[in-house]
């Protein structure tokens, strides 16, 4: 029997939000380290330095964390999902590139024509691996060591800031953001020897996934994976295997939104079904949140369908937002804690809002890094 045609729990939406509250550490209990939000959370965007600081800050810990975990080893910086660089826990990180290689995107037709065919990747892969053997790299230094081995159409586009076909390779596991040189990125071998099976990785990946973001369709949980870029026959496969282990299990949402089948884990119904909602504290969050980007912004749950263009702006950019009881329900500037817009209008109370200019006040008085979007 189909999850569809089968008589599925239901769970309520408003205890959806109040146990994802938890689990994201904004509740009451917070973070005492940068790396048990990012393993929570499954990596923390960091395609603009600061909103990945801001984004643990927020849930706890110094902003001086981040830093400090890359400096360790415990967090690295490469691009991840949705091919955008994300500060990703280092035991977890395979895991999720094992899935963002298993979708091939570099070997698509379209993908070739762009920017380069599969055979040059290949063999940029195998050129790149060998000059990391070496130590760090910069940009330039892997631009000019590759370029006697590879077309010169490809050499220049190495130069690029967005690093679009060194992507491919991040994403089997080959490179990751290394100790910057002056102010200059660097690039690393990984401190892992290999991905591991794909199928594998998706058995550890969706439930934790759905731990911080679920219940969630797996058109979602695509969505956020890699812009719904896995073979549909691969995802339905490996939700279908979790379920058959009884890992995860297909809900109903109530109230509901299109009637889309979700999944939960199992371990989580009870809690699901039953319990308070979400309390009415409001919270600042930057810009580039996990709290918007891990459902997505199409995700009617937490923002409305008629305000989404207020937070998913041009070019990409998400905007910081203001939270109450769960819901998106305005934007800030993400520099000025004074300077909130509110969809509905009006102020919120202020004992609402001391909290979080206490809050706020101290993050941003701590240096950051840059805010340039260019990732390396």
């Amino acid at each position: 029997m189909s999850p569809a045609s089968a008589e599925v729990p239901v769970v309520r939406r408003d205890r959806v939000l109040a146990r994802r509250t938890v689990r994201h550490f904004l509740a009451d209990e917070p973070a005492a380290r940068a790396v048990d939000v990012v393993a929570r959370l499954l990596g923390v965007q960091a395609q603009v330095g600061s909103a990945a600081e801001r984004a643990v800050a927020v849930r706890g810990p110094d902003v001086t964390t981040v830093r400090a975990g890359l400096a360790d080893g415990s967090l690295v910086r490469t691009w991840s999902v949705r091919g955008t660089l994300h500060v990703l826990d280092a035991t977890r990180a395979p895991d999720l590139l094992a899935l963002l290689a298993a979708a091939r995107t570099w070997e698509k037709g379209s993908w070739q024509r762009e920017f380069a065919t599969a055979p040059d990747v290949a063999r940029l892969a195998e050129v790149v691996r060998g000059l990391l053997e070496g130590g760090p790299h910069t940009r330039d230094e892997l631009v000019a060591g590759a370029a006697p081995h590879v077309p010169n159409e490809l050499a220049d586009r190495l130069t690029s800031g967005w690093g679009t076909v060194l992507k491919p390779l991040a994403w089997q596991g080959l490179l990751v953001n290394g100790p910057p040189r002056g102010s200059r990125p660097t690039f690393v071998a990984p401190p892992w020897a290999a991905l591991p099976d794909p199928d594998d990785a998706a058995r550890r990946v969706i439930p934790a996934y759905l731990d911080a973001y679920g219940p969630a369709s797996p058109a979602t949980f695509d969505a956020w994976l890699l812009r719904g870029a896995t073979r549909r026959a691969t995802l339905r496969r490996w939700f279908a295997d979790l379920v058959d282990a009884g890992t995860i299990t297909p809900v109903a949402v109530h109230p509901d939104h299109g009637g889309e089948v979700r999944y939960a884990r199992t371990a989580d119904l009870d809690e699901l079904a039953d319990g308070p909602g979400p309390d009415d504290r409001l919270r600042f969050l930057p810009a580039f949140d996990q709290w918007v980007l891990g459902p997505g912004t199409r995700s009617p749950e937490i923002l409305a369908p008629v305000h989404r263009g207020r937070v998913s702006r041009a070019a990409g950019w998400i905007a910081p937002v203001v939270v109450r009881a769960g819901r998106v329900v305005g934007t800030w500037s993400g520099q000025d804690v004074h300077d909130v817009e509110l969809f509905e209008g009006g102020e919120p109370p202020a004992h609402l809002l001391d909290p979080e200019h206490r809050r706020w006040r101290r993050i941003l008085a701590t240096p950051a890094d840059g805010e340039g979007g260019s990732p390396a």
